[in-house]
C-alpha cells in the first residue's frame, strides 16, 4: 500500500522532465511524499482510516467523547503486549516511554545492568546514566551478547534491573529476550525491554522471561503516527514506582486512565489515531499480523540474497520488523538512498551508530504491503544496475515472489 490519500489542498507540482532509467524507461526524478513508496525502518505508513482519524475537529480532552476514547484504547491495549496489565500511554516518543520507567524504578544508587548490542542500547545506557549508575555489557551489533557473559556480568552484582532492546531497530537484529529474562529472572532483577520496534510485529515475551516493563512506539509495528509510547508494567515494578519526574509520572498517568482520562492535555488527533490503528490490529488479529510480517521478511531476505547484498546481523537473529542491509564495495549510502528516492520515489532508511554509511534499512512491519515491498526490491535493482553491481534486472523481484508463495 502507498501512501496514497492526497488532501485537497496538496501543493502542485511543475511537470519534471523524467530521467531516463538504465532501461530507457521514463521515471520520477523527485520525491512525492504522498505517492511515495514508504519503506522506513519508522515511522512507517498509516492506514487512511488512521489519517482519517487525525482529521477530526477539535475536542473537549475532558469531556465524554474523548473520556470514551481513552475507555476504548485501554481495553484494546493487551492485543499488542499479549496479556493484560498495568498499561499505559505517553504523549511522547517512546524515548520518554523508556525515560519514565527508568525514573520510577532507578536510584541515584542503583546498579543497572545495560545490555546493548545496537545504536539504542547506547541510547539505553545514556538514559540510565542520567537516574542510576549504567553498567553496560557491550557486544557485538547484531549478535547476541554470549551466555558466559551475561552470566559473569550479573554476578557481578546486585543490579537493580537489567536493561535490554528486544528488537534492535539500528541493525534489523532481535534478541533473545526469553532466554535473557530467565537468566535476569534467577538473579532478582527487575528486568525492563524497550519494545519499541518489536510489539505488535514479534512474539510478545512470555512469562517464563520475567518482563517487569515493555516500552512500545506508537509508530512502528503498530502503524500510528509518532508520538505516542505505550508502557506495560508488572505488579512488581508498579509497586516499586518511585517517579522522579513531573510529566513522566507513570502513576499518575495510570491512575488518570482509571477514570478514562490523562493527567496532563494530550495530543487528541494522535490518540484518536491510535485508537483506530488499535482496531485494525483487532481486525487482523495480533497473531495474523505478526505471521504476515514473517512471511514479508523471509521473503525480503531471499531477495537480498538473490541480488547478491548481505544482511547486516547474523542470520540466526534478523529481525521480522526490519532488514538491515550491507551495502557491496563501490556503493556510497547517501547516493543510493537519494536515487530511491527521486529515481523511484522509494524512501528507505539509512543506517545509525557504527552502521551508519554502511547499510540500508527495508521496514516490513505495521501495514506494509507485498506491494510496496515488491516496489522497493525493484527499486533496488535498478540502482544496483545503475552502480554497476549487478548486470541483470529481477532475480530480487522473483525470489520474494517464490518465497512468499
Amino acid at each position: 500500500m502507498t501512501n496514497s490519500v492526497r488532501s485537497a489542498s496538496a501543493p502542485s507540482k511543475s511537470p519534471a522532465t523524467p530521467v531516463p532509467s538504465p532501461e530507457g524507461v521514463p521515471i520520477p526524478d523527485a520525491f512525492d511524499p504522498y505517492t511515495s513508496t514508504f519503506l522506513l525502518a519508522g515511522p512507517v505508513q498509516m492506514h487512511p482510516r488512521v489519517l482519517q482519524a487525525m482529521a477530526t475537529p477539535a475536542l473537549n480532552h475532558r469531556g465524554e467523547y474523548f473520556h470514551s476514547v481513552v475507555r476504548e484504547i485501554v481495553d484494546l491495549l493487551p492485543l499488542v503486549f499479549g496479556r493484560p496489565g498495568r498499561q499505559a500511554v505517553l504523549t511522547g516518543s517512546g524515548t520518554a516511554g523508556l525515560e519514565a520507567v527508568v525514573a520510577g524504578l532507578v536510584r541515584p544508587e542503583d546498579r543497572v545492568l545495560v545490555i546493548s548490542n545496537g545504536h539504542f542500547g547506547d541510547r539505553m545506557e545514556k538514559i540510565v546514566q542520567r537516574f542510576g549508575k549504567a553498567v553496560p555489557l557491550r557486544g557485538t551489533w547484531g549478535e547476541p551478547v554470549s551466555s558466559e557473559a551475561l552470566k559473569e556480568a550479573l554476578e557481578t552484582g546486585p543490579f537493580r534491573a537489567v536493561t535490554l532492546v528486544y528488537n534492535e531497530t539500528s541493525v534489523g537484529f532481535t534478541n533473545p529476550v526469553e532466554e535473557i529474562g530467565s537468566m535476569v529472572r534467577r538473579q532478582g532483577a527487575l528486568f525492563l525491554v524497550d519494545a519499541i520496534s518489536a510489539l505488535p510485529g514479534l512474539d510478545p515475551p512470555s512469562d517464563r522471561a520475567g518482563v517487569d516493563a515493555l516500552v512500545v512506539g506508537a509508530q512502528k509495528g503498530l502503524a500510528a503516527p509518532a508520538g505516542l509510547s505505550l508502557v506495560h508494567l508488572s505488579d512488581r515494578a508498579y509497586g516499586e514506582l518511585a517517579p522522579r519526574t513531573y510529566y513522566n509520572d507513570l502513576k499518575e498517568h495510570l491512575k488518570s486512565l482509571e477514570k478514562d482520562d490523562t493527567p496532563f492535555t494530550p495530543a487528541v488527533p494522535l490518540f484518536l489515531a491510535l485508537k483506530e490503528a488499535l482496531l485494525l490490529l483487532k481486525e487482523e488479529t495480533p497473531e495474523r499480523r505478526r505471521a504476515r510480517n514473517h512471511q514479508q521478511a523471509e521473503a525480503l531476505r531471499a531477495a537480498v540474497a538473490a541480488v547478491g547484498l548481505r544482511l547486516y546481523p547474523n542470520p540466526a537473529y534478523a529481525s521480522d520488523t526490519v532488514t538491515a542491509i550491507r551495502y557491496p564495495p563501490g556503493v556510497e549510502d547517501s547516493a543510493f538512498r537519494a536515487g530511491l528516492r527521486e529515481r523511484h520515489n522509494v524512501i528507505v532508511s539509512g543506517g545509525q551508530g557504527i552502521a551508519k554509511g554502511a547499510t540500508f534499512r527495508i521496514g516490513h512491519m505495521g501495514m506494509v504491503k507485498d506491494g510496496d515491498l515488491l516496489a522497493g526490491i525493484a527499486a533496488v535493482e535498478r540502482e544496483l544496475l545503475r552502480a554497476g553491481v549487478l548486470s541483470e534486472l529481477g532475480e530480487g523481484v522473483r525470489a520474494y515472489l517464490r518465497t512468499r508463495g
